[in-house]
């Protein structure tokens, strides 16, 4: 099948392109790297009368560290930020869970802020945002407001970002000598999304007790999932006193796995509890050591 007709528009600047979706509010789409647009567009899952495209819009590029935070512009390629130092050094589970998207053809063109705002479930950027708790900027003809993720993800495909705004960056916190980071996932084939996955980030006090602590889900729900009655019983904890799979089995409890013609939701929970008890052992691991 072929995409619908549509009117294409390529804006210069961010407010051009707000200004834009402002005048077609009523059936407007922003596409920035359409990994997941176009397929839908061409299935005709989607189809707007105006299609609003971003690359053209430098601003909305690059990578930099602001004090404890690492800014990353929404338009930035999910390859150019695989391969960035900054992100390497300082969001350690960002640079783990890029390679784990689609194979490298779709991260040379997919972008960190597409996929956040695409919000599906099984991604991995957006579990990745959430369990950091990354703080999203959003431009709109009324100026610039932030959302942290957990109040982001709206439901399935569905974010908080209104229909006249744009994403144009995302800040996420630096990693600190104590922290540790792990990202699970199990899928089909290579490059599949995730049938499920967990992401998970502790930090050690100067005691060696758990001071915060954070696991997130993808594929086990209607949006990415936190799981904070786990996440309780983990602070204050000792590695050592802590028992993965009893956490685990807590965290996979606070999820909503629903039943599709990939998995059950059943299936899902046991796989999910495996990859959960691995990702914590991992990420205390590297909370100890470094």
């Amino acid at each position: 099948m072929k995409a619908a007709q549509f009117k294409y528009h390529a804006p210069t600047s961010t407010l051009e392109a707000v200004t834009l979706l402002t005048d077609h509010i009523d059936d407007v789409k922003v596409i920035a790297g359409g990994q997941s647009l176009v397929p839908m567009l061409a299935l005709r899952i989607a189809r707007f009368e105006h299609l609003v495209d971003l690359n053209h819009i430098e601003e909305l590029r690059g990578i930099r560290l602001e004090g404890d935070a690492l800014v990353i512009g929404a338009l930035t390629r999910q390859s150019s930020a695989e391969h960035s130092d900054l992100v390497a050094r300082h969001v350690p589970l960002l640079h783990r869970a890029i390679p784990k998207i689609g194979h490298f053809q779709i991260r040379n063109r997919g972008t960190i802020g597409g996929s956040i705002a695409h919000a599906d479930p099984a991604s991995e950027l957006p579990c990745v945002a959430l369990c950091l708790d990354a703080t999203m900027t959003l431009v709109g003809p009324n100026g610039q407001r932030t959302v942290r993720a957990r109040d982001f993800f709206v439901s399935i495909w569905q974010s908080s970002a209104e229909p006249d705004e744009i994403l144009s960056q995302i800040t996420f916190p630096v990693a600190t000598d104590a922290s540790g980071y792990a990202i699970e996932e199990f899928a089909l084939r290579t490059g599949d999304f995730a049938i499920a996955g967990v992401a998970c980030a502790l930090t050690l006090d100067a005691n060696h007790r758990v001071e915060e602590a954070a696991v997130a889900f993808m594929g086990m729900g209607p949006t990415p999932m936190r799981a904070p009655q786990a996440e309780e019983a983990l602070l204050g904890m000792r590695p050592g006193d802590i028992d993965n799979e009893v956490i685990a089995r807590r965290a996979v409890q606070e999820t909503a796995p629903g039943d599709d013609v990939h998995a059950s939701g059943e299936y899902r929970s046991r796989i999910a509890t495996s990859l959960a008890i691995e990702a914590l052992r991992r990420a205390l691991e590297e909370a100890q050591h470094g």
